[in-house]
């Protein structure tokens, strides 16, 4: 994630960068920002964020983020809103590539690299650690046990279609259950 301004202490100009070394960093927000974060990614708790890595330089002119993202999240159930505690520990990779050109079609195929973005004056950890937590968080977290079940809807007075029975093979399963009936009548 790119910004053209200095979005946070944490960011790096990229005039600034060591060419020849790793220009390190270690993000550990405290409780209050991690309870900021929280609230705008609409999640019940973060714990535990932490986000270290290094910005290398990619040839002349582009520079590869490899960071390794640690938390502890904690979002309601998608069927009963319990509380869901999920821990996430994965590895991050940004390439900010200075000659970036955007898909100008909508319908584009995804670029080979997938982690690039454009390069512009600074790069952020922050909004990097950010943006990669909220690609990690599970998208329907479940409680143990918690299931959907199912969910059946009929006028008074007809059977109404289950699961079961949208199979694609449960209909032959019926009409040989009831041809095997008229045989053993027979």
């Amino acid at each position: 994630m790119m910004s053209a301004y200095a979005p946070s202490p944490t960011a790096f100009r990229v005039a600034d960068l060591s060419q020849t070394g790793p220009n390190e960093f270690s993000l550990t927000p405290d409780a209050a920002e991690q309870k900021r974060i929280a609230d705008e990614l609409g999640i019940l708790d973060l714990r535990k964020l932490a986000f270290r890595g290094g910005i290398r330089s990619v040839g002349q002119k582009d520079w590869r983020l490899e960071a390794t993202l640690g938390a502890t999240v904690i979002q309601p159930c998608g069927v009963t809103l319990e509380p869901v505690t999920t821990r996430i520990d994965q590895p991050v990779v940004r390439l900010f590539q200075h000659d970036y050109a955007e898909p100008e079609d909508l319908e584009a195929e995804m670029p080979e690299d997938a982690d690039a973005e454009p390069l512009g004056r600074w790069i952020d950890p922050a909004e990097v650690m950010v943006e990669a937590l909220v690609l990690a968080l599970p998208l329907y977290p479940r409680a143990p046990g918690a299931e959907l079940g199912e969910a059946v809807f009929a006028e008074e007075g007809v059977q109404a279609m289950r699961d079961e029975d949208a199979r694609p093979f449960a209909g032959l399963a019926s009409l040989r259950d009831r041809l095997q009936g008229d045989a053993d009548k027979e």
